[in-house]
């Protein structure tokens, strides 16, 4: 692309050569042709972006989902991660205590989340448990048990507070490089209505839906198997059934389809932590547990664990200075119909 001063050149070098009279850099004659150069040089620049919207190599946000469009694909929208979490008091009360709906629970890196149903810890008891989304949309919300142990303003009585399980459900709205692959894949392997490209594309279209591997006559001619994983690792029954109603009213005739779940492979870490300068090893570890909760996610489907990523993982995480994995001491192994999921959790300080 040229740059304003060289159209200018090249505009006062054509006008010189053609009525002979030299173009001085303060006269008239400059002015007109460097706000012509600057106008020309325009034309330069949103041509050179159409190029690039053009194709989708190199589209970016709306168009790039227009070329998304053209290939029966869309973008996947984020989502907030789902579970539920316990309340518990110090001793048993003589008459039933109320979690008020709405109350908000956190991470140790501050993640917040809030409950979405009125909880009763009855008389004599001492603990209730109460279904809770994150606050807000994203992968990073889908945090391990054991995590979400505090709350911004306790009930009355209420003395702790934890996720015995998982949240899950929760993703990133789908990036522009993401998307930009499926895109490319659907022209290396052109869906015909027939073959399995065709049903993995149809099941990736489907909100929540984060990988697909594809068994072809599995149980025989005339059948297909499909493992799925969704955003947060292991689908849910809802998603898998929305999958089934989904692939069994495009199917061909005389094909049976079964859709499943993948053989979840735990994978037990232990991770010695050494944190930077002004991080506390508690917020330091809490940043490490989020940050492997977020890799462990579906998209790992059929994928082998690499020690190597794990510790781009653990490095990359915030506050972390230095690291140690003393397990697994090797990679860990999957074949195409098993996922790996974050297993027992153990992260200590380095050197304790």
């Amino acid at each position: 692309m040229k740059t304003i001063s060289e159209i200018y050149n090249d505009m006062a070098a054509a006008f010189t050569a053609e009525s002979g009279i030299a173009v001085h850099e303060s006269g008239d004659m400059a002015l007109r042709l460097y706000a012509s150069a600057t106008e020309i040089y325009s034309l330069y620049v949103y041509a050179d972006w159409l190029m690039r919207m053009a194709f989708p190599q190199t589209a970016e946000g709306e168009y790039l989902d227009r070329h998304a469009e053209s290939r029966g694909l869309k973008r996947e929208g984020a989502a907030k991660a789902v579970g539920s979490i316990e309340f518990m008091l110090s001793a048993p009360l003589s008459q039933d205590l109320t979690v008020p709906l709405g109350t908000v629970c956190l991470t140790a890196t501050g993640l917040r989340f809030e409950t979405t149903e009125e909880g009763i810890i009855p008389a004599g008891e001492t603990s209730c448990t109460v279904g809770a989304r994150a606050a807000d949309t994203g992968g990073a919300y889908n945090v391990p048990p054991g995590t979400v142990i505090y709350m911004a303003l306790p009930p009355v009585g209420v003395s702790a507070c934890s996720n015995s399980v998982a949240f899950s459900g929760g993703a990133d709205r789908e990036s522009d490089e993401k998307l930009r692959e499926r895109i490319l894949s659907s022209y290396k392997r052109l869906p015909n209505g027939a073959n399995a490209s065709f049903y993995e594309q149809e099941a990736l279209n489907i909100p929540g839906v984060a990988a697909v591997n594809l068994f072809p006559r599995a149980r025989g001619l005339g059948t297909l198997d499909i493992v799925a994983a969704s955003d947060s690792g292991m689908p849910s029954e809802p998603l898998l059934e929305e999958i089934r109603a989904q692939l069994n009213s495009l199917r061909e005739l005389c094909v049976d389809i079964r859709v499943s779940a993948p053989v979840a492979v735990p994978v037990d870490l232990s991770v010695e932590i050494e944190p930077g300068e002004n991080h506390t090893p508690e917020e330091t570890m809490a940043s490490v547990s989020a940050a492997l909760g977020k890799f462990f996610s579906g998209e790992l489907l059929g994928k082998n664990v690499l020690l190597a990523e794990l510790g781009q993982v653990i490095f990359s995480a915030k506050g972390v200075k230095n690291y140690r994995i003393t397990a697994p001491d090797s990679d860990i192994s999957v074949q195409s119909g098993e996922l790996p999921v974050m297993g027992t959790l153990t992260l200590s300080a380095m050197g304790a």
